[in-house]
């Protein structure tokens, strides 16, 4: 693999002018296909197969006039008030005018006004679903009774639900990761050139991503997420290439062969890493649901292009840049080896002090990352609603004025969907349902069925007494689907976005476990083919594991228990995201692999080339422990930057990959791995005989390039002597 991506990224230096019009082109072509064929995104998550699902597919069928998107309507009076009859009727009125709408109930025919009188609700339902439902439509229904004076008006529901946009703040995480790459190359032409090559990568992937959504339904969160793995993976593959290829320049090396070297050494690390999170990325489509999948496969995208634009474009950035990725001083001596500081680096130092305390470090990082872990024993998981947005959002003024006036379970109404053969049979089957629902511990009230024309599918609406994402919530949709499972003469099932939000839970937990099982075992296998050895693959996937128990704890702590809540900017804690951790399992193993490879694979070049187990661990700290300490900076500020977003999705997402990769990087990569390493010393790199006969060598150290690289040099350096 190092002599094959030694000639690519020669052939690149050399044909730079070309490879950088076809990406140039190419970044042109598919921006214009972006404008041309995208597609609008979505805040839906189905989930086929499950009873909610099968439910809501039933009703479109059935019942179409109350399949479609919903919208409530919440009016108060002011204190020590009672609201009339004609207080209400206009905003009625109004909401029924909206275009789109079918029906807006009226709260007092209905009796949806609450036990003091102050408060009422307006059902109002439209006749497509909610992500049908225009910009024009939901301002023209935020306006119906906004010119009522005297009373508050709160305009909630499905069709009230925010789009997912990017904002300024994610610039942050980029502005923070140039500073970062200023410091770390002491060049601004290092800095500039490798963020510019990571930005065109991305910009390449989002277009591609953008001009596929006009076939393939995306959620609103795939293309941030895609964004964000784009923004940190582009720059930090650049910049392994880049402070290789000077590493190279320093000790003397021609330009084009410093570039080839580089993308044959740390560009076969770059491959490697990359494939790691790809195939982690896209392993999401086992857990077997659709809109994980395509979340899975967009970022797996923008992985792919990034690797490929590392590759390619990059070393033909370093062809019209030369030496001026060095810093002044080095320059000019560049090529007399001349630079090497009298200093060593911090890196040595480190890799030292791990080696003298390394069974204090371990029982300390161990302990440590454990007692973090410990809040995941509480871990809730559901979806995300109105009760996490944005405190001056309309719909979270509209899910708490609701909640003031009729309880937190008037936000999470559930719905029980009656279908039988006949009228009759579906009549009858109704009156045991409405029965059993009605004695079930936790519902607060059953409203009188809603039949279709042909009086086949009726429609319950059920309000529990708590919240929709409420642990008791969690429990009615159970005891009712038991209770009603004994109902004969019509199918009985039970749907609504409370439920659908549970079942969703439910089966991303039961997946998580096979899928971590999944991730663990290819890392071992991935890694024992690189480092041809069996205990530095063991050792990775147990770091990972810390990793991801450490990152589960605190994520838990902040966003579900509230501590330091407000650091982040979270009004509400509550539940996670019920993705968040079967998406963080994927995500942090193809990262902590990264980092695990660029570490450890010049540990593992050092020692074939003849150094001790020791200091080759010393070696592997000093020469890539400051490149590894950039790119895990860069990463959590890119991620970083997405945690000022409204979004809860986004926002908690954004938080856990930070802190998991800080966690990974400094704690297990930077400490615990050379502690590990220390205490195998060469018994680290042992491989039994038949697997070094069966497994391939890819010779991801370029040992294979070192034997052709270097005799050529000495030759071209006797010459010129």
């Amino acid at each position: 693999m190092a002599t094959l991506l030694h000639r690519l990224g020669r052939f690149s230096f050399r044909r730079r002018g070309r490879v950088v019009a076809l990406w140039l082109l190419l970044l042109a072509l598919l921006g214009g296909a972006a404008a041309a064929f995208s597609g609008s995104t979505t805040d839906q998550f189905k989930m086929p197969g499950t009873e909610s699902q099968r439910a809501m597919d039933s009703l479109k069928k059935e019942f179409p006039q109350a399949s479609g998107g919903t919208g409530s309507i919440v009016i108060a009076a002011p204190k020590g008030e009672k609201l009339k009859p004609t207080d209400v009727a206009p905003v009625v009125e109004q909401a029924a005018q909206v275009d789109g709408v079918t029906a807006a109930v009226d709260p007092f025919k209905a009796k949806s006004i609450s036990p003091d009188g102050r408060y009422a609700l307006v059902q109002v339902q439209f006749d497509s679903g909610a992500q049908e439902v225009t910009d024009a439509q939901r301002a023209e229904f935020e306006k119906a009774g906004a010119d009522v004076k005297g009373l508050q008006v709160e305009h909630g529901g499905e069709v009230m639900t925010n789009k997912v946009e990017v904002g300024s703040t994610e610039v942050l995480g980029v502005l923070v990761a140039a500073v970062v790459l200023v410091i770390t190359f002491g060049s601004l032409v290092a800095a500039g050139m490798t963020l510019l090559n990571a930005l065109i990568g991305v910009g390449a992937g989002m277009a591609g991503l953008y001009a596929l959504s006009g076939v393939i339904e995306l959620t609103s969160t795939a293309p941030i997420l895609a964004l964000m793995l784009g923004l940190a993976v582009g720059i930090d593959y650049s910049l392994f290439i880049t402070s290789r290829y000077r590493h190279f320049l320093a000790e003397g090396a021609e330009p084009e062969e410093a570039a080839g070297r580089a993308a044959g050494t740390a560009g076969s690390a770059v491959v490697f890493a990359g494939a790691t999170v790809v195939i982690a990325l896209a392993g999401l489509a086992v857990v077997g649901i659709p809109f994980l999948t395509v979340m899975g496969l967009a970022a797996a995208g923008t992985v792919a292009v990034a690797v490929l634009v590392a590759l390619t474009l990059l070393p033909a950035v370093l062809g019209f840049v030369g030496h001026r990725v060095l810093p002044r001083k080095q320059r000019n001596g560049e090529a007399s080896g001349s630079t090497s500081s009298t200093k060593e680096a911090f890196g040595f130092r480190w890799g030292r002090t791990v080696l003298r305390a390394r069974i204090p470090l371990l029982l300390v990082g161990v302990v440590g990352l454990g007692a973090l872990a410990l809040p995941t024993q509480d871990m809730r998981l559901a979806l995300p609603d109105a009760s996490t947005a944005a405190s001056d959002s309309p719909a979270r003024k509209a899910y708490d004025l609701t909640s003031e006036g009729f309880g937190a379970g008037f936000n999470g109404r559930l719905m029980a969907v009656v279908s039988g053969d006949d009228a009759a049979s579906t009549g009858a089957a109704v009156k045991q349902v409405a029965a059993k629902i009605q004695s079930t511990d936790g519902v607060l009230a059953v409203a009188p069925p809603q039949l279709n024309k042909e009086g086949t599918t009726a429609l319950l609406a059920v309000i529990p007494k708590e919240g929709p994402t409420a642990a008791g919530t969690e429990d009615v949709v159970h005891d009712i689907r038991d209770h009603v499972a004994g109902v004969k003469g019509a199918e009985v099932s039970l749907t609504g976005m409370t439920a659908l939000g549970i079942d969703v839970s439910e089966q991303l937990a039961d997946a998580m476990p096979v899928y971590l099982l999944l991730v663990v075992g290819l890392s071992i296998l991935l890694l024992m083919l690189v480092f041809r050895s069996i205990l530095v693959p063991l050792k990775a996937a147990l770091g990972f594991l810390l990793t991801v128990g450490a990152t589960f704890g605190i994520t838990v702590a902040v966003f579900q228990q509230g501590h330091l809540a407000g650091l982040v900017g979270l009004g509400t804690s509550g539940p996670l995201v019920s993705f968040l951790p079967i998406l963080l399992i994927g995500i942090l193993f193809g990262l902590a692999m990264d980092y695990e490879v660029f570490l450890v694979s010049r540990m593992r070049e050092d020692y074939v080339h003849g150094a001790e187990a020791s200091q080759a661990t010393v070696n592997g700290m000093g020469y890539n422990g400051r490149v590894v300490t950039a790119a895990a900076l860069i990463m959590a500020s890119v991620f970083g930057g997405f945690v000022f977003m409204e979004d809860p999705i986004i926002k908690s997402i954004g938080f856990a990959l930070a802190v998991g990769v800080l966690v990974d990087a400094f704690i297990v990569r930077m400490t615990l791995v050379p502690a590990v390493m220390a205490l195998l010393g060469r018994a680290a790199w042992w491989l039994p005989r038949p697997l070094q006969r069966a497994l391939p060598n890819l010779d991801i150290e370029g040992e294979k390039l070192l034997e052709r690289t270097v005799p050529a040099q000495r030759e071209r350096e006797d010459v010129r002597v």
